[in-house]
């Protein structure tokens, strides 16, 4: 009976848990013995063709760095609006401003930088009125591009309120009296930064981090809206090679999907590691 109350909070979260575990984990079950058997039998050619094709390798090294430069652009932004503007953001009203993209699905936003920022956008038939441009072709190729800046762009303008709907509590929790202390001792606003608000707010920024980083690596819609042709992001490459009726290229979609999942699971348990390590050193005093 004991036992029952120590753990009566946990019992709720039983059946989300066990709905993620059965359906996700099926589903990942799934598409790993797929990659892993062609016709009936048991084999890594999937695994070995992936690595050797350059298609992929090319989508997997653009995938990251996508990846990459959206997670930590959104977190850089987000830290630095959540710093400068908590006591605003406090309001109602602020917030609400603040949080507005995330009322708009990944799609949406990813149709308004195109209608913004693409050649044919409001910028540019903006600046071609303004006598700015001669052409509406010279103006910068943001959207469709290979370096995916228009990728790039939609989920940073997504992310940041994200960012910021995740560590402003952390902000408001704060205890700012050490701000004082380290001002009264001669401390700058790095340092004050570096040793005062870094450890606090670094554990849920990091898992805010691996959200973003998961999402981005795997999304579908809008590297579909904006991607160009070559390179393509990890997951369109696997639609393309799972629907375009080569069945001999299926293990492959899986295999490629197999990765990116892997990525995404040594990249969290790295991480989460490193922020228990540093949840262990605050509780204890350290910074």
């Amino acid at each position: 009976m004991k036992w029952f109350k120590q753990t009566k909070y946990v019992w709720p979260l039983v059946p989300a848990v066990l709905f993620v575990f059965i359906f996700v984990g099926y589903a990942i079950m799934m598409a790993l013995l797929e990659s892993i058997t062609i016709n009936g039998q048991w084999t890594l050619d999937a695994y070995k063709q992936l690595l050797e094709n350059q298609s992929f390798r090319d989508s997997i090294l653009f995938s990251l760095k996508v990846t990459l430069t959206s997670t930590f652009i959104s977190l850089f932004i987000g830290v630095v609006i959540t710093r400068w503007m908590y006591y605003y953001l406090r309001n109602y009203w602020v917030k609400v401003l603040i949080w507005i993209p995330m009322l708009f699905p990944h799609f949406v936003w990813g149709y308004i930088v195109i209608l913004l920022f693409s050649q044919s956008g409001w910028f540019s038939g903006l600046l071609y009125e303004l006598g700015l441009l001669e052409d509406f072709t010279h103006f910068p190729v943001l959207t469709q591009d290979q370096h995916g800046i228009g990728i790039i762009s939609t989920y940073i303008f997504k992310e940041v309120p994200f960012v910021i709907l995740i560590i402003l509590p952390v902000y408001i929790q704060m205890n700012h009296q050490y701000k004082h202390v380290v001002q009264t001792l001669g401390g700058s606003k790095w340092e004050i930064f570096k040793t005062v608000e870094w450890p606090t707010i670094f554990p849920v920024l990091s898992e805010a981090g691996i959200i973003i980083f998961a999402f981005v690596l795997s999304a579908f819609e809008v590297p579909f809206l904006l991607g160009a042709t070559y390179p393509k992001m990890v997951s369109i490459l696997s639609y393309d090679w799972f629907f375009q009726g080569d069945w001999s290229q299926r293990p492959m979609a899986f295999a490629a999907m197999i990765i990116v999942t892997s990525i995404i699971v040594i990249c969290s348990i790295v991480l989460f590691s490193m922020t228990n390590r540093l949840r262990i050193r605050v509780s204890k005093g350290e910074r």
